[in-house]
């Protein structure tokens, strides 16, 4: 399905290289640099950058937007940043022996920001056999979608894909051209408050499965071990004031991730769908030296998932992709 994949990402990372020539080239003590999508998950690295949790440790953390995956860890890939903010499932394609890196802590879940609208007569997953889906081929919402399918003993082949960006699957859904589609906020209310289908399934119903983490090279993580904690402890800093003093975070995370998200009532709204894990959340889900926690599973589901859809047999594991030193529980 996805033949291509490796080409395409070979030419974008060549046309990412050029494009962030100006960043950093190696590990280099007190900076950490990351490179990111508009998502308003990642508000709390923009939340400790405002409020000066970094600054205080003797960090200073640059944040990229850089919109496709590929790209972003072409850019890590080739040292011009330290490391990404992205889901779980997303940089795992990209991690084998040559290309070292792990997620240091998670960040934020999917938690109703992504779901599937359909037509009228579709009540279930097992409806969507035989019929159009749209869908993101390669991203996170195929990635959700395949988990689904499974869940429900289907699979790809069962579907007839029909690939396209999330918000051109929305719009192509509300212009009656599919059936379905998979998208995400907000898009998901939209189609309600147009009254133009129902969203069958969002996010709420599969915890643990979209995950944000902050992701680092490998040597970043050797030779800067003060500043990923620094990192850590600033991210758990940010999720309690956000906790605390929401308005206030809207209006920083406006300023700071910009584009759709440029208004604080655009990211308040966002921020219904979305939960945020501190230092005891990335803990639970990530789990402890020794001790995996439950995203292993979401780890070996999206190595079986992206090895089927790619056409290639991926051997990505939990120890590859997941580094919990740096997370200290609270005493």
């Amino acid at each position: 399905m996805i033949k291509s994949f490796v080409r395409k990402t070979l030419v974008t990372a060549a046309v990412a290289l050029c494009g962030v020539a100006g960043m950093s080239t190696s590990a280099s003590a007190g900076t950490i640099s990351i490179g990111h999508t508009t998502w308003v998950g990642y508000g709390p690295l923009f939340v400790a950058r405002e409020l000066g949790y970094f600054k205080q440790a003797g960090l200073d953390v640059q944040l990229t937007t850089i919109e496709e995956s590929s790209m972003y860890m072409a850019a890590m890939a080739s040292n011009k940043l330290s490391g990404t903010a992205s889901t779980i499932d997303e940089i795992l394609k990209y991690r084998n022996s040559q290309f070292c890196f792990r997620s240091v802590l998670a960040l934020d879940e999917s938690a109703g920001g992504d779901g599937i609208v359909v037509a009228k007569g579709i009540q279930s997953v097992k409806d969507l056999k035989g019929k159009a889906v749209a869908v993101n081929e390669g991203s996170v919402s195929m990635f959700w979608l395949s988990y689904l399918l499974k869940k429900a003993g289907m699979g790809i082949k069962d579907i007839d894909v029909k690939n396209m960006t999330a918000d051109d699957a929305a719009s192509a859904f509300m212009a009656g051209r599919v059936p379905a589609a998979v998208t995400w906020e907000p898009n998901l209310t939209m189609v309600k408050q147009k009254k133009a289908g129902q969203v069958m399934v969002d996010s709420r119903q599969t915890p643990g499965v979209i995950v944000d983490v902050v992701a680092l090279r490998c040597d970043v993580i050797d030779k800067q071990p003060a500043d990923v904690r620094a990192l850590v402890d600033g991210v758990n800093k940010a999720v309690a004031y956000m906790k605390a003093h929401p308005a206030e975070s809207a209006k920083i995370i406006a300023k700071g991730v910009g584009g759709y998200l440029s208004k604080p009532e655009d990211v308040s709204e966002a921020l219904k769908g979305v939960r945020f894990f501190d230092t005891q959340g990335s803990i639970a889900l990530l789990g402890q030296p020794g001790k995996p926690g439950p995203i292993k599973e979401v780890v070996s589901l999206a190595n079986d998932t992206w090895s089927q859809l790619q056409g290639k047999q991926l051997k990505v594991t939990y120890d590859d992709l997941v580094d919990t030193r740096f997370l200290k529980p609270a005493h």
